[in-house]
């Protein structure tokens, strides 16, 4: 997904912070974050880097702040654990006095658990993450989900077969308490040519990992918004792909009862 050039190769796995990071909070955040991966090998390292660069979801998280301070957060289908490393980032940036003008103070206390299907990433997580988070290897579909504050799911639960869905749904229910959240990151399936192009990106995905999905379980917005509502989440939604070639759309799901 990041190719290397064969210049790339030769140099240091790491920059030095350049002059325009001690200028941009953003992007010496982004740095912080992606040099946790350096450990894990130069793939881990660019595929972060990219991926914080350009997914909107993770400073929409802070922005907003999303995430509170103390809480217990569970993040399904973790990947290598870029959002946590990201996270972590974010509270040492603040307390270096890095930190965009305007923007509330990022989480200084965290219980960070996350579960992810493919070893080779629960490797990464482990390596980058410095036992800073808890990272276990499972299934979504059978795994113990520990009481939180906050779970993640993002770009996940459309893997997963409808009724595979709904019991995991229902879990994360049972596992949130009164005015726990659920975020959940789905793509809009009534965007036309948005919703092909993330089909393929998806295909091509699996591809690389060794094995091709042909099917994947989507719904439109109303519907992943009558589900949670179901379940007793008061439910809003935004999009959540600026910038990208995505529809993608983040529901922030309340537990109301």
């Amino acid at each position: 997904m990041f190719p290397m050039t064969e210049r790339e190769g030769t140099r240091p796995l790491v920059d030095s912070p350049s002059r325009r990071d001690e200028r941009d909070p953003l992007a010496a955040l982004v740095d912080a974050a992606a040099r946790r991966f350096a450990a894990a090998g130069r793939f881990s390292f660019h595929f972060a880097r990219g991926k914080l660069r350009h997914d909107p979801i993770f400073f929409a998280l802070l922005r907003q702040g999303l995430i509170p301070d103390g809480g217990r957060v569970l993040d399904l289908g973790c990947g290598q654990g870029t959002l946590f490393a990201f996270l972590l980032a974010a509270r040492q940036q603040h307390r270096a006095g890095a930190w965009p003008a305007g923007w509330p103070a990022p989480p200084s206390r965290l219980s960070l658990r996350g579960l992810e299907l493919r070893a080779a990433d629960v490797r990464r997580a482990r390596l980058a993450l410095a036992g800073e988070a808890e990272i276990e290897q499972g299934d979504l579909r059978t795994a113990a989900l520990s009481p939180s504050d906050v779970i993640l799911v993002l770009d996940v639960l459309h893997y997963l077969d409808p009724d595979s869905q709904d019991r995991l749904l229902a879990r994360i229910a049972d596992a949130l308490g009164s005015g726990g959240m659920l975020l959940l990151r789905v793509g809009d399936v009534t965007a036309r040519v948005a919703a092909l192009l993330t089909r393929v990106v998806d295909c091509l995905v699996t591809l690389a990992r060794g094995r091709l999905v042909r099917q994947f379980h989507r719904r439109t917005v109303p519907q992943w918004v009558e589900t949670l509502e179901r379940l007793g989440f008061a439910v809003s939604a935004e999009p959540m792909s600026e910038g990208t070639p995505f529809a993608n759309v983040l529901l922030v799901a309340r537990r109301i009862r």
